[in-house]
Order: structure tokens, then sequence, then C-alpha cells
């Protein structure tokens, strides 16, 4: 109806107010229903309505209007409803914690059922909602199936033991051996479970039937961690695709996470203007630079050699970057923000610090890269990781070649001290049938971050759960 140009027509409209000011002559009332950040201006004729019902029309109330269709006189929007009928829905009283009036992010989190019908979050779930489409409409036109992977497991992904228990057994009387030990056979399945973190591992059983499938869904990490890029309970994008090599999924990794972006650029236009304006106002500007440059892909190695030349140049960081450690985000935005002002694809990563399933460069100590860095040569073991580092984020996608040997994948779990009879099902796809793979991790929430422009990963989930938080 907005973009409507039939002057004269009766239209009917309802929402939510977002405001209503008023004069002796003339009030206006801005409603919106959703679907869009641009409000309606219903323009009422006071002395056709009354006091007593104008006066009960506030911020957040529910109403319905009719009346005609005219062009607008005010700047702003081409058209308007001169109202002819009012009718409340629903009535809002002076309490109603999302007044017009600007609220911090922390108070719209305590009132996370209130939020989502503010402009900001109107705008970041409707762009979260087209993200998914564009994951969606990606890997369907790219020949992937979509695999629905369990979310009750049995087995450790990431083997960092962060995991929700399930269970129906009484915590007030559990079962034990004569150790002590909790004893499962009278649990519902039998077995200690859990909520996974990860649907990767029965993913590649689905990329060796399927040939290329992607997860999407919900995982959970039980961290107690409070930052402003961790939740309890996220979305994982997990694509995984048999006979893709290393330099196919840097492809794949780069294809993918442009085309989302390109996805919001073309279809979230009135939503990015709004966030560009009240939250971030390099965000379109950011975006638009994700798909004129061709990402950097760096070895570990490399990134090392940079990070540490950049400490003896004065660069101070809070956390040690010597070879072997786990990068921290200040090191990754560091190159990604500073270096080379680029998007970074990170690769070859010392094999200590990934996860078992990795593929190893074996007889390889170093990999050169893009960024014509010289004298990166690795001191120690590496393998074929490929994490894709985005400003402002981070690290946004986590990948690897899959380690498709069973007698080298049998050694790093032995070498790691790995038990295995929770595995035995992973492990068969080495014995039989094995054959080259590959795949990526992208936390959807961490997406919705970048192309939002939000500073905390709680505002783009509509009911985030994080440590002492499971309201709503």
């Amino acid at each position: 109806m907005l973009k409507s140009t039939e002057y004269g027509k009766e239209v009917c409209v309802k929402g939510w107010v977002r405001s209503h000011r008023g004069s002796k002559n003339v009030d206006f009332i801005a409603l919106n229903d959703g679907s869009t950040i641009k409000n309606v201006q219903v323009v009422v004729d006071p002395t056709k309505f009354g006091d007593e019902l104008l006066k009960q029309i506030t911020t957040g109330a529910c109403i319905c209007a009719e009346g005609n269709l005219v062009e607008s006189q005010g700047a702003g929007q081409s058209s308007e409803v001169q109202a002819t009928r009012l009718e409340i829905y629903g009535l809002c009283g002076n309490d109603y914690p999302m007044q017009k009036k600007g609220q911090s992010f922390e108070m719209m989190r305590k009132n996370a059922h209130m939020r989502l019908r503010t402009n900001t979050f109107g705008a970041v779930m409707r762009i979260r909602h087209n993200m998914a489409m564009a994951i969606h409409t990606y890997f369907h036109e790219h020949g992937f199936f979509y695999f629905h992977t369990p979310l009750i497991t049995a087995s450790d992904c990431e083997g960092a033991g962060n995991m929700f228990q399930v269970t129906t057994k009484n915590l007030y009387d559990l079962k034990k051996d004569e150790n002590g030990k909790i004893l499962y056979d009278d649990d519902f399945f039998g077995e200690q479970t859990s909520l996974t973190v990860s649907g990767q591992l029965e993913g590649e059983l689905g990329a060796t039937a399927l040939g290329a499938i992607y997860t999407f869904g919900p995982t959970f990490r039980a961290e107690n961690s409070n930052t402003p890029r961790h939740l309890a309970e996220f979305w994982m994008i997990e694509p995984e695709v048999a006979f893709l090599d290393q330099e196919g999924l840097m492809d794949l990794e780069e294809d993918f996470i442009k085309y989302c972006v390109r996805w919001a650029l073309d279809n979230c236009k009135d939503d990015l203007q709004f966030l560009n304006q009240m939250i971030d106002k390099t965000l379109i500007a950011r975006l638009e630079g994700v798909l004129k440059e061709s990402f950097v892909r760096l070895p570990y190695t490399e990134g090392i050699n940079i990070l540490q030349e950049a400490i003896k140049n004065g660069r101070k960081f809070e956390f040690p970057c010597n070879w072997g450690d786990d990068l921290a985000s200040e090191h990754e935005r560091y190159l990604v923000e500073e270096h080379f002002k680029k998007p970074v694809i990170m690769t070859d990563y010392p094999t200590a610090i990934k996860a078992f399933y990795m593929k190893q460069n074996f007889g390889i100590s170093g990999k050169s890269g893009s960024t014509g860095y010289k004298g990166a040569v690795a001191p120690g073991p590496t393998m074929q990781g490929t994490d894709v580092l985005f400003p402002q984020i981070g690290e946004i996608i986590g990948g690897s070649v899959r380690e498709e040997s069973y007698d080298k994948l049998m050694a790093e779990i032995n070498r790691r001290g790995m038990e295995t009879d929770k595995l035995w099902w992973y492990l068969d796809t080495r014995r039989w049938g094995s054959c080259p793979h590959a795949g990526f991790g992208l936390g959807f929430e961490r997406l919705i971050l970048f192309v939002t422009g939000m500073q905390n990963i709680r505002d783009v989930i509509p009911f985030p759960r994080t440590p002492k938080s499971a309201e709503f």
C-alpha cells in the first residue's frame, strides 16, 4: 500500500502505533504492521472522533484505521490515509517498555518479548529471514541437498565437552556403579546423550551418499561465556561436499558468503538504510566492499609472522600470538581490518589447535599464500583448515578438508587419547568407500551480526539463550 498511487481508494490498515502526535486541528498516527521499516501515516480529524478515543491511541497500541488513500502533503511518504473510522484492538498503557524515546539495548534484552516491535529489531528480524532464504536458495541452486542431522547425540563433535546433557533420569536418585560413576542403562536412550554442538559428523555421512549436502539448524554449547560473540543456543549452516579439495573449499566459502551479502543488499535495502543511519554509518559501504575484493588467502604461518612484525613496530595485543597459539579475535581483526583491509581466508593451522578430523599436510612444512609474504615456514605439522575472517567479527566461517584415510584418522585419534566407542559409525565411513571431502560451518548469528552492523550477538536472535538467561 505504501507504493500505491490509487488516490481516492478506500483502504483498511492494521498495525501497531509507532507514534501519535496531535493538535487542535489534526492528529498524525504512525502505524506499522511489521512488514517493512516504513510506517503508514494516518491523518485524523479530531473533531470527528473525540478526545476520549484519541487519548487511548498511544505508542504500542494496536488499531485498525479505515479511510481514503490520499497523496501525502508531508515529507517522507508519498501517500497517507485520511481516517474515516478507527478501532482499537489492544490498548497500551504508559508503562509500555518500548516507548518512542531511545531505549538501551540492555534494557531491551530484559524485555525481549516486546523488543521485536521496535524499528531496530523489526529490521534485524526481516534481514534474518532474508539471510535464511538466501542460504537455502544458494545451496538449492548449486545442487546441494538439505540434510537434517540430529539435535540429540551421543558423540561430541568438537571434543570440548561443553554440552548440555539430555536425560529423563531422576537427578535426586541417580543410579551409580560401585565406583560412583553414573549408569545410563535406565535412561531414555540407554546411554549418555547431549544436545549437539554440530551436525558435521552426520553431515559427512550425508555427503558420502548424496555428494553435496548442507545442514541448517540449531546447535548448543554449554560454555559459560558472556562475550558479545557467544550464545548457548545458536544456528549453524554446515555444508559437506564429496571430492572437494582445499582450493575448491575456499572458492565455495567465498562465493557463498558473497552471495548472502549480495542478497541482503538487493532485498533488504530499506532495513539496511535504517541500520546504516541508526546503528553503523559504515554498514552499507562495508557490505559493498566485501563484494568488490577477492578474499586474501593467508597461511597461518604467514599470519603469525605479520602479527609478530606488527608487535615489533609497536602494536599492542592483549593475548600472545606465537606459532602454535589459537589466534584471538583481536589478531584476526587486525589482519582483516588494519593489515589487508579485506576479508581473509586463513589456512594451514597447526594440527595441535584444530579438530581431530582435519586432514594434515603430511610432508609439507608450510604453504605459500596469496600475500607475497616471505619467510613463512611452519615449524610444526599443519592441517588443511580454511577459516574465513571478517571485519567487525573475526572468524565467521570455520572449515577444513576432512581426513579420509582410516589409518591416518585413527593415528590422530590415538595420539590425542580419544575414545572411539562413540565414533564407530563415523569411522566406518573411512573403512567402506571413503572419499576426499571437505566442508565448513558458518554461525548464522555471526553472519547476521555482520550484515546488520549490530554489536552484540544477543541482538540478532529473537530470544537469546546465555548463562543465567533462559526467559521468554
